[in-house]
């Protein structure tokens, strides 16, 4: 169904305004997919907190000019399904790489991160990036670390002494 000039503005806007928020950005081919596998990958969007959009490539064009995915222009072609992550840098490549390895018509086309455009193998690096929850983990067990051993180097001072006077006392009660 053909769309007025209003309605191809109202999108315009709504995917720049995703894309001025968004972390990163990953474009894949969906030709061959069915309604219901197109579906289920909009609910696991949905669920990783990934913006999933399918968008004339001239509209995408206009609606990723003045952001950090302007890189992006000249690979919009063919049929595309946009996933910007909103959440985290690796979320929209974690969705796409796992519905990618059980549908195998969904392609991989590029990734779009910091203004960058690379390609379609760098998913697996994107992906594998930590979500917010974990690498707050890891800056605190890293942060933690050292006062761990402040703690343990002090509390070895008092435990060497009581260990130093027990065995005092056992030599005495040998020796009696």
């Amino acid at each position: 169904m053909a769309m007025n000039l209003e309605q191809k503005k109202a999108v315009v806007a709504e995917v720049a305004e995703v894309a001025r928020k968004a972390y990163s950005a990953v474009a894949a081919e969906y030709r061959g997919l069915t309604v219901e596998e197109m579906t289920a990958l909009r609910k696991n969007a949905r669920e990783g907190g990934v913006y999933l959009r399918v968008v004339k490539n001239t509209l995408a064009r206009r609606a990723v000019e003045g952001t950090e995915f302007e890189c992006i222009r000249d690979a919009l072609v063919g049929p595309l399904v946009l996933a910007f992550s909103l959440e985290d840098p690796g979320a929209a490549a974690r969705v796409v790489r796992d519905f990618a390895k059980e549908h195998e018509l969904l392609q991989v086309k590029f990734v779009a991160v910091g203004g960058e455009m690379l390609p379609a193998n760098d998913i697996e690096r994107l992906a594998s990036l930590p979500t917010r929850e974990q690498a707050l983990a890891m800056l605190l067990s890293v942060m933690k670390a050292p006062v761990e051993k402040l703690v343990r180097t002090l509390n070895e001072v008092p435990g060497k002494l009581v260990r130093t006077l027990a065995a005092i006392r056992d030599q005495k009660q040998e020796a009696a």
